[in-house]
């Protein structure tokens, strides 16, 4: 896998689907020796991976916190509050190329008051300046190594994914949220020839270039991809479902100042039974159903907890599996030679 060294990792989408299950393959090797008690080699021995926040990580941080110090790298953490934020993007950029051997960046939502594309734009100018691999921890549009990691688990649980039906559903929640990790699903799930069905009410589309993506990736993969605003329709047959909420198209394209929080909410409470329960696992989804969630899920409201806590949900598999993808990206773009 040495042609991934040094390469940059925007979006699934960067790389082929012979890169992706590599990556993946990887990633199951790695967490077989940790959770079987050894430890990897020191494949970053001696080098730094700048991690680059503009925006608060429950799970990304850690992710690539700990996975950089097992593979025997230095994680530097770097809060951009404590940044001269007057500094132009590139200049930042360039300094941290010359200290790092990857560098990782994540911006979105409040960190851009969820205007749809500053983040992105942050992201790629870091990777166009920056000579080592720049990673997007999450953007405004993707997040990679999220989705790399679900796929691992959703083959896991499973086996061969072509053919399985993926419903990646808007649900209700009282806060707005980017949708991110919605469009990198849709994306990396077409690619691997799963019918994927697109989910939400009328409002609340997604980007039309990842939705043209999509369609390209189903043709080409021998899935399928189709939108539906009926909650309980996309969710019939099932074997996969992302119940998440994301924000409308048009608060995502003014942002939160322009079109008020107050406002974007009041859209909200209006689909309030857009929630996952577990008679909609039990009585609409296919066989096997399992759930997943890229988390936090708002309890209550985007699923109940019988849901989130029940024998169908794989939530907490998944956190563990993102840890290993991202520790396999890690390895596979920042070293030369990946051995085991």
């Amino acid at each position: 896998m040495a042609e991934l060294y040094g390469r940059d990792l925007i979006t699934t989408q960067d790389w082929s689907i012979d890169e992706i299950q590599a990556t993946i393959d990887l990633a199951r090797k790695l967490r077989a020796i940790v959770r079987g008690g050894g430890r990897p080699p020191r494949l970053l021995d001696r080098k730094n991976f700048f991690m680059v926040f503009y925006a608060p990580s429950t799970r990304t941080r850690g992710a690539f916190e700990a996975a950089t110090a097992m593979l025997g790298g230095h994680p530097a953490f770097i809060d951009v509050s404590t940044m001269r934020m007057e500094e132009a993007v590139k200049d930042a950029a360039k300094m941290y190329d010359s200290y790092a051997d990857g560098i990782g960046v994540r911006i979105l939502d409040k960190a851009i008051d969820f205007v749809y594309g500053a983040g992105r734009r942050v992201v790629e100018e870091f990777a166009r300046v920056a000579k080592v691999p720049v990673i997007n921890m999450a953007c405004c549009t993707y997040h990679p190594t999220q989705a790399i990691g679900d796929m691992m688990t959703i083959q896991a649980k499973l086996g061969d994914v072509r053919g399985k039906k993926y419903a990646v559903t808007w649900a209700y929640s009282s806060k707005p949220r980017g949708r991110c990790s919605i469009q990198e699903e849709v994306l990396i799930a077409t690619r691997f020839g799963m019918d994927v069905t697109l989910v939400h009410p009328p409002g609340f589309e997604i980007d039309p270039k990842i939705i043209e993506a999509a369609k390209r990736n189903a043709e080409e993969s021998g899935g399928s991809f189709e939108v539906s605003n009926d909650f309980e329709e996309g969710l019939r047959g099932a074997n996969v479902v992302f119940p998440r909420n994301w924000a409308t198209a048009e608060f995502l394209r003014v942002g939160a100042t322009a079109f008020g929080v107050d406002r974007e909410v009041a859209i909200y409470n209006r689909y309030r039974d857009w929630r996952l329960e577990q008679h909609h696992v039990d009585d609409l989804m296919g066989r096997p159903a399992i759930v997943t969630h890229v988390l936090p899920v708002m309890r209550g409201e985007e699923a109940t907890d019988e849901v989130m806590d029940g024998p169908n949900s794989v939530i907490y598999e998944q956190a563990d599996d993102n840890f290993f993808a991202k520790m396999a990206v890690l390895a596979l773009t920042m070293c030369k030679e990946v051995e085991l």
